[in-house]
């Protein structure tokens, strides 16, 4: 585990990967799909601050590294940014510790109440129902549910929801199909770079348990 733990922390490094997992279970993002929220275990924002490191919130918590929380909305069909916010900590009278969360958003989009997310193109992961397994790092704990909204530069093309064991197997067939591509042979060999890291069936492991990370569009059934 503190094996994959550090490649994830070297990738995340180099920017060439899109799986969030940090030493430290994360705040994740959330979005409105069909009238109801979902937490998010994806980052659509990261696009936007990686072409603009510059505007880039500051780190307040080791439970928030990438340093906000961005709240979406599925509207007619689009994937919308309406929302961002990081935790302000401050004690009160008592010296009691108390964590209160304040608006970023017009910092950023000062003229548009919602702004389209065309920047992202990804399969967004939004876990819902009951944990089925906590694991107090990045987005590892498990659910007993899973809807699955591929987007192409914003724009909503499909929904999929999948049980537990339907979407371990779904993440299965995805890499299977992932594997034969040039975008697959690319990433591997990158990783492969880093001499710590240079076992292959290990780096193969690390790439199918985040595969969802790695492609935008569904590539199986």
């Amino acid at each position: 585990m503190r094996k994959k733990i550090s490649l994830i922390l070297i990738i995340l490094s180099i920017g060439i990967t899109k799986a969030e997992s940090f030493m430290t279970a994360q705040y994740p993002d959330k979005i409105i799909y069909n009238g109801t929220e979902y937490n998010l275990n994806s980052n659509p924002l990261e696009p936007y601050f990686d072409k603009n490191p510059k505007n880039r919130p500051s780190m307040v918590s080791t439970a928030l590294w990438r340093g906000y929380v961005g709240y979406f909305e599925i509207i007619e069909n689009e994937l919308y940014l309406t929302d961002m916010k990081i935790p302000i900590y401050q004690t009160d009278e008592d010296g009691n510790y108390k964590e209160k969360w304040f608006s970023i958003y017009r910092m950023y989009f000062s003229r548009q109440e919602k702004v389209k997310v065309d920047w992202f193109s990804g399969i967004l992961i939004l876990p819902h129902g009951e944990m089925v397994n906590y694991v107090h790092q990045g987005y590892a704990s498990t659910y007993s549910k899973y809807w699955l909204l591929e987007i192409e530069n914003g724009t909503f093309n499909e929904a999929r929801k999948y049980e537990n064991k339907e979407f371990e197997k779904f993440k299965k067939r995805q890499f299977e199909v992932f594997e034969k591509t040039e975008e697959y042979k690319k990433l591997f060999t990158k990783l492969k770079e880093n001499d710590k890291y240079n076992d292959d069936e290990f780096i193969k492991s690390f790439i199918s348990d985040f595969v969802i990370n790695y492609t935008t569009k569904f590539m199986t059934e």
